[in-house]
């Protein structure tokens, strides 16, 4: 599974969200989109909007997600949380 999570410095839902999977253990990549404008640019093309935090669940795009809304997805993949 990847996962790809885009953030905007000092957002603190994406702060939870990193939590949340650092918890878990699951591996993930952050990708700050207030200091690099291609990763902003690839959230937008992604979620159709800059909006923190925006994940890439293997393709499966949460934009604006909470916490809960991690864990849904993660949930449906099987995890157990």
């Amino acid at each position: 599974m990847k996962i790809i999570l885009y953030r905007k410095a000092g957002c603190p839902w994406a702060a939870a969200v990193i939590g949340f999977l650092n918890e878990l253990g699951i591996p993930f990549e952050i990708r700050n989109v207030t200091v690099y404008e291609p990763y902003a640019k690839e959230a937008m093309e992604k979620a159709g909007r800059l909006i923190s935090p925006t994940l890439d669940i293997d393709g499966h795009i949460l934009a604006d997600a909470s916490v809960e809304d991690v864990a849904h997805h993660l949930e449906g993949l099987g995890w157990k949380i």
